[in-house]
């Protein structure tokens, strides 16, 4: 028969059990992990050390990937000093301007009509960099002002 309620969470005394239990809750958390990534297209990455220091690792795309994308997210992001941020949103901003500028200033010199393909090209790359470069500074903007999908949030209310 099931148990009913809430079930205390505490370390498991006993060495076998206790691996049993890793590994039963290893599989189910991996199971998650792949569910995540197939019906919510999402990217997942899941490190996960045994008690004896054994590797377990699933990704749903290159892990180092993943990982290389935290890092560029977390280093952006996640600034603990207010100035450094305003710091940094203002040297994105400056940026962004002067590639802005630099758009301006080809589109006054240059008639797309009459322009080759290098030069196309050049300002599909200008204008394809300044595009990622808002889109990136507008997902930051939402999550460090308490936008959607923050990872805290979700945290939080799992803790209650």
């Amino acid at each position: 028969m099931a148990r009913r309620g809430r079930v205390e969470l505490r370390r498991i005394e006993d060495k076998a059990s206790r691996q049993v239990r890793f590994s039963k809750r290893r599989s189910g958390l991996f199971k998650k992990a792949f569910e995540l990534a197939l019906l919510c297209d999402a990217e997942v990455a899941l490190l996960v050390f045994s008690p004896a220091g054994k590797l377990y690792e699933y990704s749903s795309t290159s892990i180092e990937d993943t990982y290389d994308r935290y890092q560029r997210f977390a280093g952006t992001g996640r600034n603990v000093n207010e100035g450094d941020r305003n710091n940094n949103d203002d040297a994105a901003a400056s940026d962004l301007q002067s590639r802005l500028k630099e758009i301006a200033t080809w589109s006054e010199q240059n008639n797309a009509n009459e322009s080759d393909a290098s030069e196309l090209e050049k300002l599909e790359k200008l204008l394809t960099n300044a595009l990622r470069d808002t889109k990136t500074k507008k997902m930051l903007s939402k999550q460090n002002n308490g936008g959607e999908g923050g990872s805290t949030s979700s945290q939080n209310r799992r803790q209650d």
